[in-house]
């Protein structure tokens, strides 16, 4: 008997219709565990297999891009069966805009650069989507001659067909909203059991343009999937958010809940929001996290938890 697909919505006006849990390719580039490249390749293919097509890339992210590359040239997986949302990184000076001092480079050309040498990494011709990653500054990259100038010839060259910025700050995100030149957003941390501030403005914006919207964090990192906090994070390290994941996850204990589906389930609920990215580190992790998009949780379950205000 063949296992059930996770299911699928329309991501904004792209047209792409994509798994409501995105691979977040940081789980398989050694940054929360090693996985070698056969066993990544062997994920990747369960993954597909498991209707989990649209892969999330960046630099950032550890080593998951050459993996991924390796499954593409390898044919574990054929380019027609995956989707794949690349970044190019603007967080510092350092090398490729990763993590690190200085300001980072916000060219076309580097833009071009990045994205030709992705290109190759990876073995592919084009881009689904990509995004402009955590910009520290968001003015640059609207420029003549900025980072988006740069994807929009990237597009006018067929190497991505969609393009977005995926970072935090809700005002940079109102601006590229506001200039009508992007078809897509990644939002984190701020769509989850533990806050909600992105329904507030960024949500309604994206939706009122069709922007698709991804929203990063819905897990928490592991912390809102039942498994105890202190196991990702130690306690004395703890601020707000870790003791209220952790009142979260002792409240779902105590009603026989399974905080995972809770955690999933009450971001599918939110329509105007088409993916919710998980970086799962195995086939079990990802099993665990399809299975949680196909189970119900009631209204009163939802209601309650609302009225506890942890």
């Amino acid at each position: 008997m063949s296992q059930q697909k996770v299911p699928r919505r329309t991501w904004g006006k792209t047209g792409l219709s994509i798994p409501v849990i995105p691979f977040g390719t940081q789980g398989f580039g050694d940054k929360f565990g090693p996985v070698t490249e056969d066993e990544a390749c062997d994920l990747i293919r369960h993954a597909v297999d498991r209707g989990v097509n649209h892969f999330d890339c960046a630099r950032c992210y550890g080593n998951s891009i050459h993996k991924l590359g390796v499954a593409i040239k390898q044919g574990v997986v054929r380019r027609d069966e995956v989707i794949i949302s690349a970044r190019v990184c603007c967080h510092s000076a350092a090398e490729w805009g990763g993590y690190g001092e200085g300001r980072a480079d916000y060219s076309k050309d580097r833009v071009l650069a990045d994205l030709e040498d992705q290109r190759d990494i990876l073995g592919i011709e084009r881009f689904d989507v990509v995004f402009i990653h955590d910009p520290d500054e968001i003015e640059p990259t609207l420029e003549s001659g900025g980072t988006l100038e740069g994807l929009e010839e990237a597009r006018s060259r067929d190497w991505v067909d969609f393009i977005g910025f995926g970072m935090k700050p809700h005002d940079f995100h109102l601006a590229v909203i506001d200039s009508g030149r992007t078809d897509a957003l990644l939002t984190f941390n701020d769509f989850n059991l533990l806050r909600q501030t992105s329904a507030e403005d960024l949500i309604p914006a994206a939706a009122e343009k069709g922007l698709g919207v991804i929203n990063g964090w819905s897990i928490m990192r592991g912390w809102l999937t039942g498994t105890p906090v202190e196991n990702f994070i130690p306690r004395e390290k703890w601020g707000e958010d870790h003791h209220r994941a952790e009142a979260i996850r002792a409240w779902c204990e105590e009603r026989d809940i399974n905080l995972l589906s809770l955690a999933l389930q009450f971001c599918l609920r939110e329509d105007r929001v088409h993916g919710n990215p998980i970086g799962s580190l195995n086939k079990a992790q990802l099993d665990a996290n399809i299975e949680a998009t196909l189970t119900t949780i009631d209204d009163q379950t939802l209601t309650e938890f609302s009225e506890a205000r942890l």
